[in-house]
C-alpha cells in the first residue's frame, strides 16, 4: 500500500484497516470506494462542522485530541514523537474514539467492531508514527496525500 509498507506490524494493512484509517484521518474515504463507483444509499456520517474533509474526528488532530482527553496523551505524543511507540489496549482506544465512531467505521468496512478496534490498536501507532516523521502533526492535506500514495 505504498507509503504505510512497513508501519503495521507485519507490514500488511488490509483493505478493511485502510478504509477504517481513512475513516478517522481523511473524510473523503467514509465510503471506502472511489469517487467513480456509485454510493449505495447509507445513514449520513455523524455531522461534525471541524471533521468536514478530516474523517470522523476531524483528521490526526482531532484523533490525537480524542486520546488526550481520555487520559492516553502519553500514549498518542510517542506515536507522533521520535521515541518508541506505545501501545494501546483495544478496549482504552474503544472509550476514547467513542461508540459511534466505532459503529460507523465498523459499518463502513464490514469488520465486527472488537476485530476494528483489535486492528486499529495494532496500526494506529506505526500509521500516526509514519504521517508525523520529525515529530509535528501535519497540515491535513499532507495527511490526505499520504492516504492517495
Amino acid at each position: 500500500m505504498g507509503f504505510f509498507d512497513n508501519a503495521v506490524p507485519g507490514g500488511n494493512i488490509t483493505k478493511p484497516l485502510m478504509i477504517a484509517l481513512g475513516a478517522l484521518l481523511v473524510g473523503k474515504m467514509l465510503s471506502g470506494r472511489s469517487a467513480e463507483q456509485p454510493d449505495q444509499p447509507q445513514a449520513p456520517a455523524p455531522v461534525d462542522p471541524a471533521a468536514s474533509d478530516g474523517g470522523l474526528l476531524g483528521g490526526l488532530g482531532g484523533l490525537l485530541g480524542k486520546l488526550k482527553d481520555a487520559g492516553h496523551g502519553n500514549v498518542a505524543d510517542s506515536w507522533v514523537g521520535t521515541g518508541q511507540n506505545q501501545s494501546i489496549n483495544a478496549n482504552d482506544l474503544g472509550a476514547a474514539l467513542g461508540p459511534q465512531v466505532i459503529r460507523e467505521i465498523a459499518q463502513r468496512t464490514g469488520l465486527d467492531e472488537q476485530e476494528l478496534l483489535k486492528q486499529l490498536s495494532t496500526a494506529l501507532p506505526g500509521v500516526v508514527d509514519k504521517l508525523t516523521p520529525n515529530g509535528q502533526v501535519p497540515q491535513q492535506h499532507q495527511v490526505a496525500s499520504a492516504f492517495n500514495s
